[in-house]
C-alpha cells in the first residue's frame, strides 16, 4: 500500500468526527489534529487534518503547517502537481487573499474530485465543523500534492 492509499485510510477513518462544541474549531479529536501542527488553540483544522493522516502512517513528508496555502507554495516542486488528480493527492483550493482549503481525494471522474475533508459540512464549508465526504468541482482546485 502506497503512503498516500496509507493516509487516505487514515481519513476514511475519521469520517464524522467533529468539533466539540460544533463551531468552536476545538475538542477532540480536533484538538489532535491542531496539535500535529504545533497549534493549541481553536483554529482551522482543514491543512491539520491532512497533515495529522500522513502521521498516522509513520512518514510524514508534508510540510508542518496549518496553512494551506503554505504547505502548497512552500513543497518541492516534484510533488506538486496541475494534471490528473489521483486518490490519495491532497488538493488545494485558493479563495483569495489568504484563505484556502484541502483534503484528499478519494476518487475522480471527468468534472468532480471526491474527497475526505477536515472542518467543513454538508454545503462545503472551508469553516465547517467535521470531516466528511464532499464532490469538489475540478475547475475549482488549483492542483494537488502527490507524495507517492
Amino acid at each position: 500500500m502506497t503512503l498516500q492509499q496509507q493516509a487516505l485510510k487514515v481519513a476514511i477513518s475519521q469520517l464524522g468526527q467533529h468539533e466539540n462544541p460544533l463551531g468552536s474549531n476545538w475538542g477532540k479529536p480536533v484538538q489532535d489534529y491542531l496539535k500535529s501542527v504545533n497549534i493549541g488553540f481553536p483554529a482551522s483544522w482543514c491543512m491539520a487534518f491532512v497533515y495529522w493522516c500522513y502521521e498516522q502512517t509513520g512518514t510524514n513528508p508534508l510540510i508542518k503547517t496549518g496553512g494551506v496555502l503554505r504547505a502548497w507554495n512552500e513543497a518541492d516542486k516534484k510533488y506538486r502537481v496541475t494534471g490528473e488528480p489521483q486518490p490519495g493527492d491532497i488538493f488545494i483550493m485558493n479563495f483569495g487573499k489568504g484563505l484556502g482549503h484541502t483534503g484528499i481525494v478519494e476518487k475522480v471522474d471527468a468534472n468532480f474530485v471526491y474527497t475526505i475533508d477536515g472542518n467543513t459540512n454538508d454545503s462545503g464549508s472551508r469553516e465547517g465543523i467535521e470531516v466528511c465526504r464532499k464532490q469538489r468541482p475540478r475547475n475549482k482546485i488549483v492542483g494537488y500534492l502527490r507524495y507517492l
